[in-house]
């Protein structure tokens, strides 16, 4: 089971949170950015750009935020953190 844990904070403070399960047979990658989707529709919002930092700290952590500069439209929240809770 793969399991990606998304939340939203603004002013330190948890405004949302989701976990997405996926038992596919694929890979990381494509269970990451198929559960980020599903976390941004769940949301309400739209993707975001992976930036070099954002892939180093997930990569390293399997974790990174997505702040402002990650998103085209204005947000209504400070970061978006996605944080893989559980791999096969």
């Amino acid at each position: 089971m793969f399991r990606l844990w998304g939340r939203m904070f603004k002013d330190n403070k948890l405004l949302s949170d989701t976990v997405i399960c996926n038992s596919k047979e694929d890979t990381r990658t494509h269970k990451v950015m198929e559960a980020l989707t599903d976390i941004c529709y769940e949301f309400d919002l739209e993707k975001p750009i992976w930036l070099d930092s954002n892939v180093r700290d997930f990569q390293r952590h399997a974790k990174t935020r997505f702040y402002k500069d990650s998103f085209i439209e204005q947000i209504a929240f400070d970061y978006l953190e996605i944080q893989i809770i559980e791999e096969d």
